[in-house]
């Protein structure tokens, strides 16, 4: 399956504050926010929405399509990429402005405050998906992740004139979205991605009840953190799954990027819902216990281990004929090129 990723492009500024952005908040004083936080730590990694799940499908082999808009500054980023596994051919290259930038504080409740720089990504609305699938081959499904507004609506248009299924992946450009625009991305995808707060948000915004969503979606998928995943769709009801734990919990960011990645090929491989949901879980956990949202690495061992610990052999049994020859057995030299820049 030919899997196009359109959405953000970016450059991560990931620091750590080593208290609770609460302690900081006064009653009574919130109409007048003023605050600093003095950070230990500062990692500068590479990400944005469609290149972390775009890494993701790369690890497990499956040659994704990435369609954004970047900055002359993309060359490094981009040879990291296509090192693992992305086809970044269809890639915009902005002559005027610089690649976008995510500038992110997270506390030690893993709290996060962030702020996004736009950057090229506001030239993403001219990427033509019909040039991309003339040029790359037939697009088997489109992802259409965090963008510039104009840009997922236009490709989710795109899709519906050119019979590409897609997946309505909004996320945080839900706070940019007025009603229509969130009714055009959501009717008729194959699957929507929300987290709980993303869920009652898209409720509100659409005017739409929950049934009015599963009425036009084929599954809605809303991730929980640490209480798992929920799979809800119109005539069977919501079907509960567990997150898989982590030994440490080091960076949040990410991960459900890596959620979608997992749950995604194991959908291009034709493997039931559940253990999509399985393997987006592993990817997940192990995209949480590394630092950066593209720093991470995936082995079969790992991966199947932590999949058979939590949903049992028969569910891991699925997956090892797809996992075996596209993951490696072993980890510590897939990401020896991808330390900070």
């Amino acid at each position: 399956m030919r899997i196009a990723v359109t959405g953000s492009i970016a450059t991560d500024h990931l620091a750590t504050f080593p208290g609770r952005f609460t302690d900081q908040l006064i009653e009574g004083r919130l109409d007048r926010v003023s605050l600093s936080f003095l950070v230990d730590e500062l990692h500068v990694r590479r990400g944005g929405t469609a290149a972390n799940i775009a890494f993701g499908l790369g690890l497990l082999g499956l040659a994704p399509l990435l369609v954004g808009a970047v900055g002359p500054d993309f060359d490094e980023y981009g040879a990291w990429l296509e090192e693992h596994g992305v086809d970044t051919a269809h890639v915009r290259v902005s002559s005027t402005r610089q690649t976008a930038r995510f500038m992110c504080t997270t506390d030690e409740d893993q709290n996060q405050i962030a702020s996004f720089y736009a950057g090229a990504m506001a030239e993403a609305p001219l990427i033509d998906l019909a040039q991309v699938s003339g040029r790359g081959g037939r697009i088997d499904l489109a992802l259409i992740s965090p963008n510039d507004p104009a840009a997922m609506v236009r490709h989710t248009e795109q899709c519906r004139e050119l019979g590409i299924p897609f997946v309505c992946d909004p996320s945080q450009q839900l706070a940019r979205l007025g009603r229509e625009e969130v009714r055009r991305l959501v009717n008729g995808a194959r699957w929507l991605f929300t987290n709980e707060y993303e869920a009652a948000m898209l409720l509100d915004t659409s005017g739409w009840t929950r049934q009015e969503v599963l009425g036009r979606v084929g599954a809605w998928i809303i991730t929980r953190g640490a209480d798992g995943v929920l799979v809800d769709a119109a005539g069977t009801g919501p079907a509960a799954f567990p997150a898989v734990p982590a030994s440490r919990a080091a960076d949040p960011t990410g991960v459900g990027d890596a959620f979608r990645a997992g749950f995604l090929a194991a959908c291009a491989w034709g493997l039931p819902l559940h253990a999509a949901v399985a393997l987006g879980c592993a990817l997940a956990t192990t995209a949480l216990e590394a630092v950066g949202p593209q720093q991470y690495e995936a082995s079969l061992p790992d991966l199947l281990g932590r999949v058979e610990a939590v949903y049992g052999d028969p569910v891991a049994a699925l997956l090892v004929p797809h996992l075996t020859g596209r993951v490696p057995v072993t980890t510590g030299q897939v990401l020896m090129a991808g330390g900070d820049r």
